[in-house]
């Protein structure tokens, strides 16, 4: 019975096919010559007979990039985009997508790119690295290119960029795979965990959260990959429909917007189609009528009429035409509460894991056991099986891998290694949970009470390799404070009159005024209520006393602090009225709040300031603390009014630089 736990840990990289990119590169160098890959032959089996079929391959060729054009080929250019990205004649956009979402966070391409060029030390050589049941694999390729003429096959640079690190790339993944054929068709969730080693969640959109906005933003906000699918169409074959979208066909889930139209908002989620054109033809449109008549400032940020593939439409739109949403992160992410992408999450993962044909009465070789130790709301437990490419046969239609998971009775947790047979009773009720399945990936998710849990894979095929990672959700109290989702709940209302002064007095020092520390056990004292959660930090407090500050002294006397007690009662009203549940106010509800704030009447706030305000003071599932409310809104009030004492003519006002930073830095 397996008990290790791992970490989830940098893993060293294993050489695909023993071949190391360094020493293959100096020895080309050395002899002046370009690297060419007999472990992947520039022949018509490296790309497979499924897209042969009706070419002529008299006329097949491997080129390299710079026999293609007479401009000089380039890996990367000004940075690595998804508009980079041209797909071709294999059916590997789902693995294209969940690569145009990877490039959206450059930290984690990088890893798989790493630094290589065709201007330094080139020669003819490039590597890539992808995740493989628990471990990096790095794939070497020789970037001769099959084309017919001057036609690319597969993936092409952008016309006039000649940039061509998608095409080594995909090259390189379907060197993995065995072929271009094998990537030919696929599914997203293998794209993603390939790309990452993360685990995907799959949102249902027909059943979605009720502020998919949020979620989706919060998602791409904290760098997960988000792609999604279309369903299949009346053939087999991906075809453009009339409203554009294609069947069965992956897009990139690339941004998410709550935009000012005609006399309120709309939610829009903006798309990018690997293809590189073909785009959505109905609300929200490129040139549309809606976007002609949105006056939302940041119009201009969000959108362009170009034929690039990216799109916006709305989320109604989306929900009806699309019918999952795949998050993939490095742990998982629930949707209970929208996307809480810092939950913390402890793993369990078994490598190079074996399993046979399962035989009558040997069902239960493999056992894993796992132990829930409190309650957790939603689900707690994910168990994720990956089976390694090479283990599957072509003719794998579905998963070839089945498991169980089991609650172990008290009179069964004294076998360590193995439980009998006894235990298998065919009355034996299983875990029942959310599951999605794909060519290579099982993931199951489960809310599971307190207890010890097995889980038992099964297969009725050959042999298999497998990974299994087991993630365990860690409860409330265990977490890292600073990243709490659980925001810390607002005591009832205070009275306005009458225990100002009293509650001034409790705190102060000896002097006759309070500094940013008093002032820190002071708020979290009177205004906070329940467990450990959100509280006013030192660096908020010391901020509130600079604004309020009106002797510049660094300390708030009793005038002062009046003035302050009364911009937090209202604040605490403001609060309590707009939140969706106790203690959660959502940042797109931001605008609410300032309409609703009576300090802040006649300060105008563009939408342009309203989506900078949400990245400064919301955290990374799109919430806003009480704490930060009232930073934001105390500071939008004395920043307005510092504008228009300063300003002469009410339109600009002119500082010498000295006045400038002590406005900025201090006030």
């Amino acid at each position: 019975m397996a008990h290790n736990t791992e970490p989830q840990t940098e893993t060293s990289v294993v050489k695909f096919k023993n071949q190391d990119f360094r020493s293959l590169r100096d020895r080309c160098l050395s002899k002046g010559q370009l690297f060419i890959d007999d472990t992947f032959p520039a022949e018509a089996s490296s790309i497979g007979q499924k897209l042969l079929k009706g070419k002529s391959l008299s006329k097949l060729e491997w080129k390299r990039p710079q026999d293609l054009s007479e401009d000089p080929p380039h890996f990367i250019l000004e940075g690595a985009s998804r508009f980079d990205i041209q797909q071709g004649g294999a059916g590997d956009c789902w693995f294209l997508a969940a690569l145009g979402s990877l490039t959206q966070n450059p930290k984690c391409l990088q890893k798989i790119l790493m630094k290589q060029s065709y201007s330094h030390q080139y020669a003819g050589i490039f590597q890539f690295r992808f995740w493989q049941c628990g471990q990096w694999v790095e794939v070497v390729v020789d970037d001769r290119l099959p084309v017919i003429g001057k036609k690319f096959l597969f993936v092409h640079p952008r016309r006039g960029n000649q940039e061509f690190w998608p095409c080594l790339m995909e090259k390189a993944y379907a060197k993995l795979l065995g072929s271009y054929s094998k990537i030919h068709y696929g599914y997203l969730p293998d794209a993603l965990v390939d790309l990452t080693g993360g685990v995907v969640t799959i949102v249902n959109l027909h059943s979605s959260p009720s502020d998919l906005l949020m979620a989706v933003k919060n998602a791409v906000k904290a760098g997960s990959m988000v792609a999604c699918a279309t369903p299949k169409g009346l053939t087999e074959e991906s075809e453009v429909m009339e409203n554009g979208l294609v069947s069965q066909h992956a897009y990139t889930v690339t941004g998410a917007e709550q935009i000012r139209y005609q006399r309120g908002w709309e939610e829009i989620i903006r798309l990018w189609n690997p293809w590189g054109n073909t785009e959505w033809r109905g609300r929200w449109k490129d040139g549309s009528q809606e976007w002609e008549e949105s006056h939302d400032p940041r119009k201009s940020q969000l959108y362009e009429n170009k034929d690039d593939g990216e799109f916006w439409m709305s989320c109604q739109d989306f929900q009806e035409n699309f019918s999952s949403l795949f998050i993939c992160n490095q742990i998982p992410i629930t949707l209970d509460h929208g996307v809480t992408p810092n939950e913390r999450w402890r793993q369990m993962m078994f490598k190079n894991q074996v399993i046979s044909r399962n035989t009558a009465g040997h069902r239960r070789d493999a056992q894993y056991l796992f132990g829930v130790q409190e309650p957790t709301d939603g689900s707690n437990v994910v168990v994720a099986f990956t089976i390694m490419p090479q283990s599957l046969k072509t003719e794998d239609e579905i998963f070839p891998l089945h498991f169980q998971v089991f609650k172990v009775d008290s009179q069964f947790q004294k076998f360590q290694e193995r439980l009998p047979p006894a235990f298998f009773s065919p009355f034996r009720n299983a875990a029942q949970g959310m599951e999605y399945v794909s060519k290579c990936n099982f993931t199951k998710s489960f809310h599971l009470s307190p207890g010890t849990y097995v889980v038992v894979p099964f297969t009725n095929q050959r042999e298999l390799e497998f990974l299994l990672r087991i993630f365990l959700k860690m409860p409330d109290k265990d977490r890292n404070p600073g990243n709490s989702f659980n925001l810390r709940a607002l005591k009832g209302s205070l009275s306005e009159n009458g225990s100002q002064k009293s509650i001034f007095y409790r705190y102060m020092d000896q002097g006759l005024d309070i500094d940013a520390t008093q002032l820190q056990n002071l708020l979290n004292q009177e205004f906070m209520a329940g467990p450990p959660g959100d509280t006013f930090s030192l660096d908020q407090c010391q901020s509130i006393v600079a604004l309020m500050d009106l002797k510049v002294n660094g300390r708030l006397d009793q005038r002062e602090f009046a003035r302050l007690w009364s911009r937090l009662m209202h604040c605490q009203h403001v609060f309590q009225n707009i939140q969706r549940s106790p203690g959660v106010l959502l940042s797109s509800d931001l605008w609410k709040v300032v309409e609703s704030t009576d300090f802040l009447s006649g300060v105008f706030i563009s939408n342009e300031l309203l989506s900078l305000m949400t990245l400064r003071y919301s955290n990374s599932s799109g919430r806003v603390s009480f704490p930060s409310l009232v930073c934001f809104l105390i500071r939008l009030e004395t920043m307005a009014k510092a504008f228009r004492n300063l300003s002469k003519d009410g339109k600009g006002i002119h500082l010498t630089e000295i006045e400038w930073l002590n406005l900025v830095m201090y006030g």
